[in-house]
């Protein structure tokens, strides 16, 4: 063994668009290294961003990292799709097989846990917090940790481009084809370590979360009083703690597995790869309402502000969503009803899905009805919410279809479970991303994006969806199963040409999201809205500046109600100048957080390689640095009532500058 274990020449992949996709990596990275260091940025960003334990900071993070992350899981998909595109005819196309089947795993892993779920903890840090009267939450430097998880598995992801090769199995990994036997190269390893940490970093995330929302409201705040939004994130928090140990133990028996012989999902040996597949859907199927949870809590925000009305049917929201938590953990077989299981278990497992439909149903019915007889203003927001209603309505009955054991038989690994899949992640939990991106946009940083430029990303994503996914329906009837990287059955060519036809059109929408950002960036002198209420929002975190300042509420809410804010506001009361400031205890950045998960996913890279020397020195100084951190005295930081003060004073002349204006 090596002192650099299997890492060696032959781990660059001399593949020529491999190659010139990891220069042109290299090239932006040693330019925005380059960038920092001009502009001597180095000690600000690790000062303020790097080391930070704001919410509202972390929360920012993580949706940086999850739209980068987006710009390679959707260059993934659109080479999978020129790929069929010049394959037509049983053509080999411009990709190699093996090469082909790395892209959409990676596609699939990318997508789910490293772009929507990194932009749902990233919009629950800048939300929850605010929205429950709470300065922070309940474990800031747990929460710091936990991003840096996310990130590091990041990176994992990206090296794997550069050096080794990904996954060629699927983002579900099934063995034996995960095993060592058939997939005994490096690809399989980055998949299992960069699951792990960044599981792990969720995992903490949702017992953050958790403690957060049940101990931290703001003084009379009730369980039935609290936001739509924050209901929604402490049903997601349940099912992260009670689902993620189940991803986090099945992969470890992998793990075991490929390491050290192990033979929990071998055919051999008292081994079952049913037993893989059994567990990675306890935890797969609570995973999509872990992602389309909080999405639902977004559009309720959105629709209630933008229609200028309460929410319609707050209770029957609420129960809907308690219902979907626990319904969601006894419908996994429906993920596997070809595989004999037998009639009874098929049958309870059909009926299990049509049922959680049904609290889907209410929801959609009580936001149907905040609209009825609404103001609506069609912000963007507004519009991704209206196109959720429509394209998750057919994916919602495209899944109650395959519901129905004889039906599923028909279309199981066919492209109709592919376009069910993204018609309700795609229209369910993207288009719920961009909608909260766009609402809390100014509250994270105090001016509003450029609304033309988010209207064309709109309409590019919704008409280049249903191009991209609807002929996929009618693939799938005629018979063209998933994964294809090569076909000869004339028939399929003009329905591949239109789905080729839609991720361009969603590229255009991806790049109009940027240039949103870039504009509203430009005009953000004209569209600055420091203090006040930009979208006349109705819950908590429309009380406070945009931004929030970094302690968020000189004094903590009282609620006396759901509505407290909104009826307060609308009495003339809600911006009330404080005649009295105290001190406000705060939490110190720590670097602790960022250097632990950097030493963690170092780890991860050598259990990836066999580094074994690598894996004990960094194993050894994240527990040093762990316990060191633990037994580091904290400095109290207290914002002195004078410096609160001086801010206030500063928020509310803006303020009231806005209030005569409007």
């Amino acid at each position: 063994m090596s002192f650099l274990g299997k890492l060696g020449p032959d781990a660059i992949p001399y593949d020529p668009i491999v190659l010139a996709t990891v220069a042109m990596m290299i090239l932006g990275g040693i330019a925005v290294f380059a960038g920092i260091t001009y502009f001597k940025k180095w000690g600000y960003l690790w000062n303020e961003w790097f080391t930070s334990v704001d919410h509202k900071k972390i929360g920012i993070m993580y949706i940086f990292v999850s739209v980068i992350m987006l710009l390679r899981g959707f260059a993934d998909a659109i080479m999978m799709r020129l790929q069929q595109f010049l394959a037509k005819g049983g053509g080999e196309g411009y990709l190699h097989p093996e090469h082909y089947d790395q892209i959409f795993t990676a596609h699939g892993v990318i997508m789910i846990f490293f772009v929507a779920m990194g932009l749902v903890v990233g919009l629950m840090n800048i939300s929850v917090p605010l929205q429950i009267g709470a300065r922070d939450v309940a474990f800031p430097l747990l929460n710091s940790l936990s991003f840096w998880l996310f990130a590091g598995a990041a990176g994992l992801m990206m090296v794997s481009l550069a050096l080794g090769e990904f996954a060629a199995t699927g983002w579900m990994a099934y063995p034996p084809l995960s095993g060592i036997e058939y997939s005994p190269g490096v690809g399989m390893d980055y998949y299992i370590w960069a699951l792990q940490i960044s599981g792990l970093g969720t995992l903490l995330t949702g017992v953050n979360f958790f403690v957060t929302i049940i101990k931290m409201r703001a003084p009379g705040m009730k369980l039935m009083e609290m936001p739509i939004f924050t209901w929604t994130s402490l049903c997601t928090a349940v099912l992260i703690i009670a689902a993620f140990p189940v991803l986090t133990a099945t992969i470890a028996m992998l793990t075991l597995d490929r390491y050290f012989g192990f033979h929990f999902f071998t055919n051999d040996l008292g081994g079952s790869p049913m037993l893989y597949v059994n567990l990675i859907w306890t935890w797969g199927h609570p995973e999509v309402y872990i992602l389309i949870l909080p999405a639902f809590g977004i559009y309720s925000e959105v629709v209630a502000t933008f229609s200028r009305k309460a929410l319609f049917g707050y209770k029957s929201m609420v129960y809907a969503t308690v219902a979907i938590t626990v319904l969601s953990f006894v419908v996994w077989v429906h993920h596997f009803f070809t595989m004999g299981a037998g009639a009874n278990v098929n049958a309870f497992f059909g009926i299990m899905t049509m049922i959680i439909a049904i609290p889907t149903g209410v929801k959609i019915f009580s936001w149907l009805f905040t609209m009825y007889k609404g103001r609506i203003v069609f912000t963007t927001p507004m519009l991704w919410t209206l196109g959720f209603l429509v394209t998750f309505g057919i994916g919602g009955l495209t899944g109650v279809l395959m519901a129905v054991p004889p039906a599923d038989f028909l279309v199981h690994n066919s492209l109709f479970l592919i376009a069910h899949f993204h018609n309700v992640i795609i229209g369910g939990v993207v288009f719920g991303m961009f909608a909260g991106i766009i609402f809390y946009w100014p509250k994270m940083f105090g001016w509003r994006l450029n609304e033309t430029w988010g209207k064309a990303a709109f309409w590019f994503w919704f008409f280049g969806f249903y191009f991209a996914f609807m002929p996929l329906y009618i693939l799938g009837f005629m018979g063209m199963t998933r994964r294809l990287n090569t076909f000869d059955n004339p028939e399929w060519d003009p329905y591949v040409d239109i789905a080729m036809f839609g991720a361009v059109l969603v590229a255009l929408g991806i790049l109009c999201f940027i240039m949103q950002i870039v504009v509203g960036f430009l005009q953000r002198d004209q569209r600055l809205d420091l203090t006040g209420d930009p979208w006349d929002g109705r819950t908590l975190e429309w009380a406070t500046s945009s931004p929030a300042p970094f302690y968020n509420f000189a004094h903590l809410p009282k609620i006396n109600g759901i509505d407290t804010f909104w009826i307060e506001k609308e009495n003339g009361v809600a911006y009330a100048k404080p005649t009295k400031y105290e001190d406000i205890h705060m939490p110190t950045n720590r670097a602790a957080g960022f250097v632990i998960a950097m030493f963690i996913t170092v780890m991860g890279f050598g259990l990836i390689w066999h580094i074994w020397w690598l894996v004990v020195v960094t194993f050894i100084a994240s527990i040093i640095s762990f316990i060191v951190s633990s037994f580091t005295k904290k400095v109290d930081y207290y914002v002195p009532a004078a410096e609160v003060e001086r801010i206030e004073n500063e928020r509310y002349a803006i303020l009231e500058k806005h209030l005569k204006k409007d």
